[in-house]
């Protein structure tokens, strides 16, 4: 079995480069890895169910280490923290069954959409330094509609929690780690999911070159969140978040 993952080395050295360069942006800014590599999986005919289900498998490795280089770096909140995994997990449960049930892609272009205008809102903010920090209010609820998101869509957990908890004035560094380090609890619940409903077919070679890759970038990413200025942070989410959400709005639509 462990043959057949792994497959060709040259395809697998593929997924372990798309999968270091997704991680390393991904533990900086806090979002991109389910992104990207969702993306790119089903670009190449895997079924979304499966793809999501591979990133998510490759995902509980990589926000591991990822969590861990975050809170030695100090990059957490904790009461932020608890305020977003557990109802975090909880829809990453209900994301990951609906997924298997139904056509989630409906509202696709809608939340695509509203993430865009994030972005160039968040962007603004970050090039004209205008953020204000504060307490965030709006926590809870805005963890369930990220976890549910990110398990209906192979990806979003960091673009729709990072990017709305930035709008409401959280630290940049802070949330990052925080977010990062939430995902940990959310990956390995809807990978289990994926597990019980879809078995090991979905680990494939594409999953173990994103795994292996995630793992060595994730420790570099902490670092470069904790040295950056929360401006510049600030202004490169909501570049990343932008182009990201209108490449998929695109795919989307097209």
């Amino acid at each position: 079995m462990l043959t057949s993952i792994l497959g060709d080395p040259s395809t697998l050295l593929i997924f372990i480069l798309i999968g270091f360069a997704a991680q390393l942006v991904d533990g900086a800014l806090g979002m991109a890895y389910g992104q990207i590599s969702s993306t790119l999986l089903i670009s190449m005919g895997v079924p979304p169910a499966a793809a999501s289900a591979g990133v998510h498998t490759a995902e509980t490795f990589t926000t591991a280490v990822s969590g861990i280089s975050h809170v030695a770096h100090r990059n957490v909140d904790w009461k932020l923290f608890f305020r977003l995994a557990i109802p975090g997990v909880i829809g990453g449960v209900l994301g990951a069954y609906v997924l298997t049930r139904i056509d989630a892609t409906i509202a696709k272009p809608i939340v695509l959409t509203y993430l865009t205008a994030l972005g160039l809102y968040l962007f603004y903010r970050g090039i004209m330094h205008r953020h204000t920090e504060r307490r965030p209010r709006v926590v809870s609820s805005l963890g369930l509609l990220g976890g549910f998101l990110d398990a209906a869509g192979g990806g979003g957990w960091g673009g729709i929690v990072t990017s709305n908890l930035l709008v409401q004035g959280s630290n940049p560094r802070k949330t990052i780690g925080t977010v990062n380090t939430a995902e940990f609890f959310l990956t390995v619940t809807i990978s289990a999911t994926f597990l019980a409903t879809l078995g090991w077919a979905a680990f494939t070679t594409a999953t173990a070159g994103l795994l292996i890759g995630g793992v060595i970038a994730a420790p570099f990413g902490a670092f470069i969140a904790k040295r950056v200025n929360p401006d510049t942070l600030l202004t490169f989410v909501g570049a990343l978040l932008t182009a990201t959400s209108l490449y998929g709005l695109y795919r989307a639509l097209s």
